[in-house]
């Protein structure tokens, strides 16, 4: 049974030679319909804003990334089964998609899905993330102790977790994923109080009450990320504020659905690298039984 695919695309003055590579990825590697979202004051231009699978809405104000999407989504809600976030500054091979939809179709409780993030060069991005603590965010932005802050990013950005086969996770970046359009539709889209950064922590979290939130490296794209919240004040601030709605919304310091789903995912990763461990020894005992 063929799937009905759509997909949002949110823009605010970007430049053709960043957001057109993200169309043509999607174009040649399904057969869905796109919803161009702009927010730019005046309207951008593309040669793929007259093509026939994609349609351009120009909002003539930045709405925020959010509701730019549900906006897109609404205009395509009753046509679609599987619906996908996409970000401007991601490429993809022809794979990607039918390879995401098939996990979808093949495990009705698996309502979002993302694939292995990597930079432009090859390197991995760790996008999938424990729901975030206040402590969290500080020691990642603000600790100037390089050596604790390692240590904390790589338990929050989950290092350990397999490369090798799907993990259940309980955040994952809103740059590229995957949802069941009714169950997107069922929790109302992402929550528009979030105007830039969190909104996908949130969106996830909220999927995760109804269904899987499913990671699956099996396929990739490539995703500029240029995390302008580091060198921009006024990007830091619009995090800032999101990161005060998020725990206004969810707990500060008593979050139980954040404790149980983090520990559920660490507790995963450490079964899985005992699992890999007893693996990668069992060469060695049967090579020292033959010598025996």
């Amino acid at each position: 049974m063929n799937s009905r695919l759509t997909a949002t695309l949110v823009l605010y003055n970007s430049r053709p030679e960043v957001f057109e590579p993200a169309i043509d990825s999607f174009l040649l590697g399904s057969d869905g319909t796109l919803v161009v979202v702009d927010n730019s004051p005046t309207p951008l231009s593309s040669r793929f804003f007259s093509h026939t699978r994609v349609r351009f809405v120009h909002t003539g104000r930045n709405v925020g990334f959010g509701a730019g999407h549900n906006i897109g989504f609404r205009l395509v809600q009753s046509e679609s089964d599987f619906h996908l976030i996409l970000n401007p500054d991601i490429t993809f091979g022809k794979n990607v998609i039918p390879h995401l939809l098939h996990v979808l179709r093949s495990s009705q409780s698996v309502g979002a899905v993302m694939p292995q993030i990597r930079y432009p060069d090859g390197a991995l991005q760790r996008l999938c993330k424990l729901l975030p603590t206040p402590a969290d965010l500080i020691v990642r932005r603000f600790l100037p102790l390089p050596a604790v802050t390692k240590r904390w990013n790589e338990r929050y950005e989950l290092a350990d977790l397999s490369q090798a086969s799907c993990s259940q996770v309980p955040s994952m970046s809103g740059c590229f994923i995957i949802l069941r359009a009714q169950l997107f539709a069922q929790i109302g889209g992402f929550d528009e109080r979030f105007f830039m950064y969190l909104e996908d922590v949130d969106l996830v979290r909220r999927v995760g009450d109804i269904a899987e939130t499913l990671f699956d490296p099996s396929v990739f794209v490539e995703h500029a990320y240029g995390k302008g919240s580091y060198t921009n004040w006024r990007l830091l601030s619009y995090h800032m504020q999101s990161a005060f709605k998020y725990f206004n919304k969810w707990g500060w310091l008593w979050d139980p659905v954040r404790r149980r789903r983090n520990l559920a995912v660490l507790n995963s990763i450490l079964s899985t690298k005992e699992v890999e461990q007893r693996h990668s020894q069992e060469p060695a005992r049967s090579s020292r039984a033959m010598i025996d």
